[in-house]
């Protein structure tokens, strides 16, 4: 039986989905089930697991709790909207032995199309943590990819021209003039016109664009493999050459890590700039992202909120797009309406910012988007079912939504609150349809509709937003 310092647990990647919880007991996951008394150590190792690795969990929006029910020490994982993964802290060894994957709801499968149909604006996001020391096959390679590209282009968008210092010869000198070299090679071979000089020249990093070329071709061919998944690897793949096009002047160059450091040491580097680095050191590396292979992972997270957001995004401007409508959007802060406090109070709110506005001539569609589960819990049980947590979120959501219907100045106001469903309820829906739960009310001399619904998160783009657009004309009918 092993001491008490070398516990080793037997399930090193912990899993569960996003807006879930996971138990687990403390016993098993600590290999406590030889000792005596199991309940006493299990008890002291969930808290000290909970207490280390605190700061960590909060990264991936996630909680980690102990129970006790009775006969055992629970570890109880509660999961935020976040996906990604994580490594965890062992109490015994406090190093990062074990490790923590989110998986969203709603399939790999579907999101792959659905970031592909949004033009890839969101993408997972990486975080400085320690790497996790084993991973499983649990997220497409894709995902990585898509990351890397993201990054390389951001690389290449911010990448400046910069000041080299150059060795040429010119017909007439030029900054610094090795006369020493122009007496013993140029005047006896009577090349008057050839003059040796040094001198600063604005030209591109052709040295870091090869290390660009160089990653986006080893993302090329890893994506290859991944055409099984659909048509959006293609799309991705097309991502990838319109950024290879970019630097396809320059041959590939495999940076050394000596290299990699000269460049992380450069002066003003923006973020873009370290974070394309980075992307090429996982690649050279052949570092893989966490949940992906069973070497070290890249601990990355995706937050489903603003993919969510981006989504509903998409399809609604191709609904706005069908009825004429001018649209706004919180993502590149259209729609930012600021809070004026007097005297000026630093505690509270700044501004009020809907996800999504869309105007007409005569009305205004305020939309917010929602990533949470209270649209499957509204349409399973009826209001006084519900757990009281959903019904004052939802509550809340409502107040949120209805203050922003306050800021349009259109006679008529619709407000929107739009929840995140399966194709197939979707579909269910639309055959009966169920879509869209309206209200309607008078405020002073206005009309204010309130309604309720639902996107599928799936592909679709443009038969959704379609759909919606025949909604949105009963607004302005």
């Amino acid at each position: 039986m092993p001491g008490p310092n070398r516990i080793v647990a037997n399930e090193i990647c912990l899993e569960l989905q996003d807006h879930s919880t996971l138990r687990r007991s403390a016993s098993d996951f600590f290999q406590l089930r030889g000792m005596r008394d199991p309940s006493a150590q299990a008890a002291r190792l969930a808290d000290q697991f909970a207490q280390q690795n605190r700061a960590l969990a909060t990264r991936l929006d996630v909680r980690i709790n102990q129970e006790y029910d009775g006969n055992d020490v629970q570890l109880v994982i509660h999961s935020g909207s976040a996906v990604g993964a994580i490594p965890l802290l062992s109490p015994t060894t406090a190093r990062p032995d074990f490790g923590l994957v989110v998986q969203p709801r709603f399939p790999w499968p579907g999101i792959g199309p659905m970031l592909a149909e949004m033009g890839w604006k969101i993408s997972p996001t990486p975080l400085r943590l320690p790497l996790l020391s084993r991973s499983e096959r649990r997220v497409p390679v894709w995902v990585l990819s898509l990351m890397i590209l993201v990054r390389l282009k951001a690389l290449l968008d911010s990448m400046e021209r910069r000041f080299d210092l150059a060795d040429e010869n010119l017909p007439a000198p030029r900054g610094t003039v090795n006369w020493d070299a122009y007496a013993r090679h140029s005047l006896p071979r009577a090349a008057f016109l050839s003059v040796p000089c040094r001198f600063p020249d604005l030209r591109d990093d052709r040295q870091l664009k090869g290390a660009v070329r160089y990653t986006v071709e080893r993302q090329l061919a890893a994506l290859g493999s991944q055409k099984e998944h659909g048509a959006f690897v293609h799309r991705l793949i097309e991502f990838g050459e319109q950024i290879l096009h970019r630097v396809q002047m320059v041959p590939a160059y495999v940076p050394s890590s000596l290299t990699m450091g000269a460049w992380l040491q450069r002066p003003m580097r923006t973020v873009p700039f370290l974070d394309g680095v980075q992307a090429i050191e996982w690649t050279v590396d052949q570092r893989g992202l966490a949940g992906l292979s069973d070497l070290a992972g890249v601990p990355w997270t995706m937050p489903m909120e603003t993919f969510f957001e981006a989504w509903v995004e998409t399809v609604f401007r191709i609904a706005a797009r069908h009825t004429g409508g001018q649209s706004r959007v919180a993502r590149k802060r259209e729609t930012t309406h600021p809070i004026q406090w007097e005297p000026p109070y630093l505690g509270s709110q700044k501004s009020l910012i809907p996800d999504i506005w869309i105007e007409w001539e005569s009305t205004t569609l305020i939309v917010d988007a929602k990533y949470k589960r209270h649209w499957e819990e509204l349409q399973q049980r009826c209001w006084s079912g519900v757990e009281a947590e959903i019904r004052d979120r939802h509550r809340a959501d409502l107040l949120q939504v209805l203050a922003y219907a306050n800021l349009a100045r259109t006679p008529n106001v619709a407000a929107c609150l739009v929840y995140p469903c399966t194709r197939a309820h979707w579909e269910s829906m639309h055959a009966r349809g169920r879509l869209t739960h309206r209200a309607e009310f008078n405020v002073g001399n206005r009309m204010l509709r309130l309604w309720l619904t639902a996107i599928p998160m799936a592909s679709g783009a443009e038969r959704i937003g379609s759909i919606l657009a025949e909604e949105c004309r009963t607004l302005l009918g």
